[in-house]
C-alpha cells in the first residue's frame, strides 16, 4: 500500500512497551505514551472524517438542493486539496496516519462532488449530465483501485534506538530535506492553500443566501473535530532519532497549517449556521399567529 508496511521482525528494535499491533497494522514504534496517544488520537480523527460525509450525503438526498446549498468551488478546492495532501504527504515521508487520512478524503470529495452534480442536473437539466457523471464514477473507481495495484512488498527498514521527547531547541540533529521530501513539501503547502481558500467561497455562498438551508453542520463539526485530534497527533508523535523537535514541526508544517486554519474558518461557518438559524427561528415566529388570551 502507499504506506510504509515494515517487517514484524524488527519489532525487537521497539523498546519495551511498545504495542504490538501498532507496528503490525501502521509500522510505527510505539515508543512511549506519546506515540501511543498520537496513534489514539490519529484514529479517532480518521472515524471523524469518514463519519463526516455521511450526514451530507443524507441532507443531500432530504433536500435536493445541494447545488444550491454548497458552492461548487469549495468542493473543487477541497478535492484539489485533498489530492494535493495525499501525494505530498506520501512523497515527504509523512505519518502513516496522515496517508489513511488523505486516501479517504479524496474518495469522499469525489462522491460529494458526483451528488452536486446530479442534483445540479436534477434540477436543471442538461445534455452534459451524463458525460460528466460518467466522467466522476470513473475517477472514484480508479482512485479505488490504484491503492491495490501499487501495493508492495514489506521492506524491512532498520531502526534506531529510542530517544523520547524533549522541548523545542537547535541542537543538532535537524533531519535535511531530501530531494523527494522538497517535492512533498511544496505540494503539501499548496494542499494547505486550496483547504484554506475552499472555505472562503462556502462562507460567500452563505452570506449571498443568507442561509444554510441544505448544509448539514454536522459535516463542519466532525471536520473541526477531526482538524483538532489530526494536529494534536502530530504534535504528540516522538521526533525519529537524532532530530530536534524543532525540525520534526518543520517537516510537518503545511498539513499543521492547513488543519488548523482550516479549523479557524470552520468555525466562521459554525457561527453562520448559529445566526442564519436565528434568523430563520424569528421569522417564523413572527408569522405565526398571536393566539387568544
Amino acid at each position: 500500500m502507499v504506506w510504509r508496511m515494515l517487517g514484524a521482525s524488527n519489532f525487537s528494535t521497539c523498546p519495551n512497551g511498545s504495542i504490538q499491533w501498532i507496528w503490525d497494522v501502521f509500522g510505527e514504534c510505539a515508543q512511549d505514551g506519546w506515540d501511543e496517544a498520537s496513534v489514539g488520537l490519529g484514529l479517532v480523527s480518521i472515524l471523524c472524517f469518514a463519519a463526516s460525509t455521511f450526514p451530507q450525503y443524507i441532507k443531500a438526498c432530504r433536500t435536493g438542493n445541494m447545488d444550491q446549498a454548497l458552492s461548487l468551488w469549495f468542493l473543487l478546492g477541497w478535492i484539489g486539496g485533498d489530492s494535493c495532501n495525499l501525494i505530498g504527504s506520501f512523497l515527504a515521508d509523512q505519518l502513516p496516519l496522515q496517508t489513511y487520512t488523505a486516501v479517504y478524503y479524496v474518495l469522499a470529495d469525489l462522491m460529494m462532488l458526483t451528488l452536486y452534480f446530479h442534483y445540479k442536473f436534477k434540477n436543471r437539466p442538461s445534455a452534459l449530465s451524463t458525460p460528466i457523471n460518467s466522467v466522476l464514477l470513473f475517477i472514484l473507481g480508479t482512485v479505488c483501485i490504484i491503492p491495490l495495484l501499487s501495493s508492495t512488498d514489506p521492506v524491512a527498514v532498520p531502526r534506531e534506538g529510542f530517544r523520547g521527547r524533549t522541548l523545542l531547541s537547535v541542537e543538532p540533529g535537524n533531519k535535511p530535506f531530501t530531494k523527494k521530501e522538497v517535492v512533498g513539501f511544496v505540494i503539501g503547502s499548496v494542499s494547505s492553500v486550496l483547504y484554506l481558500l475552499s472555505r472562503l467561497p462556502q462562507i460567500r455562498t452563505n452570506f449571498l443566501r443568507q442561509s444554510t438551508q441544505g448544509i448539514s453542520y454536522s459535516l463542519f463539526a466532525l471536520v473541526m473535530l477531526g482538524n483538532t485530534l489530526y494536529g494534536l497527533s502530530v504534535l504528540l508523535k516522538n521526533p525519529e532519532v537524532g532530530q530536534s523537535e524543532g525540525s520534526y514541526l518543520l517537516h510537518h508544517l503545511p498539513w499543521l497549517v492547513g488543519s488548523l486554519g482550516v479549523l479557524l474558518l470552520d468555525t466562521i461557518i459554525s457561527i453562520q449556521f448559529l445566526v442564519y438559524r436565528s434568523r430563520a427561528i424569528a421569522a417564523v415566529s413572527e408569522r405565526e399567529p398571536l393566539l387568544p388570551s
